[in-house]
């Protein structure tokens, strides 16, 4: 981003949403680092308006300390070497004398145990996104500049130290140093006289490249769920019509290593909760066949479902999105022919199409760290492991629904329902459930971090999880209800359901123990129909007979009547800290 472009966007009026107030902690002067953190914010939060409060010149921790005490929505962490210790930077001098610098090193373990302290304490309430020091060391050491010093060993030290402590904080994010590097060239970061004559130390394209980083560990962008391949010179080099079976490879022996490099990819995208399903146009017998090799580093445990035929890939890749359920704007799709990328991408605005780069060893290796950027996530939780048994398991209900009637189907399921109104602190499942469900979800209302605990954590606030599994296998947690109970009345105010759940009458468990659990006459809910929740609308429209407009009071008469049979065992438990 250039830096006229950012004040472009920093003119722009928002649409009037909740403000996003951050907080910038370092010890420089932050100048147009600020602005292209407020830009790149604004640009990822487009309806709420972004302020960004900056503490004093050299007093990091004040400014931390200052924002244990103020509501914030983020803190940032910028750290440079000034911070660890004055004498470290080029504008405070205070001498380098070889007998300084043993008490130099210990000032810096001080400093960053403080701000480790300081942060930890502010990530139990907001986000805390740190960033290690990304300028040269200046020259404090009397060794030449090629020979590591002792100082130069202990600052290393300390900062691993200090990074492995806040990398397991819940509530921290560390930038990655070796990203850092990536997009911005270390030779190309440090402004001198900038930094002499005003106190900003960079260079304006590292300022722009550490604005974007800071802002995506701040409010990351929605990873993508699917991944669509091909199979030929793609997953494998060869054809599998013409080389056979045995005929395709991914190994160095047929100089096909780079295949495998991808196999190795999907596989670890798979195993993270990634759906990876395959696009390809082959016989489906020799596609079963290849797909059973025991080499196959991502074997057919890891790809569902697996179209292979000779229609058009956009059709097949329509199949495969109606079975996972998604959009096509949370899909990538991977081929190595132009022309198969082209006719796929007019079908599915949206899906991002990628060349699978076959004649370039190099490009595929770069496809990885693109590939992690799409699909990455800062935890692998239960329920990612189970997310391709559980999409297998939903095509079986669906086969099975469509062999025998709906009441028959769900009574012999054997569904067991679990739903515990939590308590403070939630684990993160629940939010990320809230910010990614669209199809199920009264008003797609989303919540940054520091919103949800301080709504959530209000003593009127009541938190419904629910988890599901039956004879087909577990879907894990997979609902969400939140609201505020009142007198004779219980508002909804989030409600989100997984598509992986529909058609099992989940969401009349949720409400019938909703109206049970605080034994009220009705509920509320704060229905606004969106692009994508025709499926909630739906479900209301049975119970009131109308399709839902806006909020609407739906009474326990009018359950009771509309309500069908419910055939999952029920356990309902007690509040809980999650």
């Amino acid at each position: 981003m250039k830096l006229i472009e950012a004040l472009a966007i920093l003119k722009r009026k928002t649409t009037g949403g909740r403000p996003f107030h951050l907080v910038l902690a370092c010890s420089y002067t932050p100048l147009h680092l600020l602005t292209f953190l407020q830009a790149n914010l604004m640009r990822a939060l487009p309806e709420r308006l972004v302020s960004v409060r900056t503490g004093l010149y050299g007093d990091l921790a004040g400014t931390l300390r200052q924002a244990q005490t103020e509501p914030c929505d983020g803190v940032v962490i910028a750290l440079e070497w000034p911070d660890l210790d004055p004498r470290l930077g080029i504008r405070q001098l205070g001498g380098w004398a070889p007998e300084l610098l043993p008490e130099i090193a210990e000032e810096a373990g001080r400093r960053l145990a403080l701000i480790a302290e300081l942060a930890v304490e502010i990530a139990s309430k907001t986000p805390v996104v740190v960033s290690l020091p990304g300028l040269p060391l200046a020259p404090a050491a009397f060794q030449p500049s090629r020979q590591q010093s002792p100082l130069e060993a202990a600052l290393t030290a300390s900062l691993a130290h200090f990074s492995a402590e806040l990398t397991a904080a819940p509530g921290v994010t560390m930038a990655s140093p070796r990203e850092l590097d990536r997009i911005s060239p270390a030779a190309g970061r440090h402004d001198v006289k900038a930094e002499l004559s005003s106190g900003f130390p960079y260079q304006m394209a590292h300022a722009s490249a550490l604005g974007e980083l800071l802002s995506q560990l701040l409010v990351p962008p929605a990873p993508r769920k699917g991944l669509i391949t091909d199979l030929d010179d793609t997953l494998w080099h060869g054809i599998l019509g013409d080389d056979g079976v045995s005929g395709v490879t991914w190994d160095q022996e047929h100089h096909a290593a780079a295949h495998g490099y991808y196999q190795q990819i999907l596989q670890s995208l798979a195993r993270t909760g990634v759906l990876v399903g395959v696009a390809s146009k082959n016989s489906p017998a020799i596609v079963a066949e290849a797909l059973a090799r025991p080499d196959l580093l991502v074997g057919a445990a890891d790809l569902f479902p697996v179209e292979a035929g000779w229609g058009p890939k956009s059709e097949a890749v329509s199949r495969i999105l109606r079975a996972w359920n998604i959009g096509a704007d949370s899909v990538v799709f991977i081929d190595d022919s132009p022309m198969e990328l082209e006719e796929v991408g007019r079908s599915h605005p949206g899906m991002e199409c990628i060349l699978f780069p076959k004649q370039d060893a190099a490009a595929v290796y770069q496809l990885g760290y693109r590939l992690r950027d799409l699909f990455g996530k800062s935890e692998v939780r239960e329920e990612d492991r189970i997310r391709g048994q559980s999409l297998r398991a939903n095509q079986a209900v669906q086969e099975a629904s469509g062999a025998a009637d709906m009441e028959t189907f769900l009574r012999e399921a054997r569904g067991e329902l679990t739903q515990t109104w939590l308590e403070p602190p939630f684990e993160p499942r629940v939010l990320e459930l809230i910010n990614k469900t669209n199809q199920f979800n009264v008003n797609g209302r989303r919540y940054g971090e520091a919103e949800w605990r301080d709504w959530s954590a209000r003593p009127e606030t009541a938190v419904l999880q629910v988890e599901y599994r039956d004879k087909y296998g577990p879907l894990g947690k997979i609902g969400v209800l939140a609201g505020t109970h009142r007198d004779s009345e219980f508002q909804i105010e989030t409600w989100v359901l997984s598509c992986r759940a529909f058609s099992r009458r989940i969401e009349h468990h949720m409400l019938l123990e909703t109206l049970d659990r605080w034994a009220v006459d009705q509920v509320a809910v704060e229905y606004q129909p969106t692009e994508r929740n025709g499926p909630a609308g739906e479900f209301f429209a049975t119970l009131l007979d109308t399709p839902p407009a806006g909020r609407f009071v739906l009474s326990r008469e009018q359950f009771t009547v509309r309500c069908p049979p419910l055939y999952h065992s029920r356990e309902a438990e007690s509040a809980v800290t999650k």
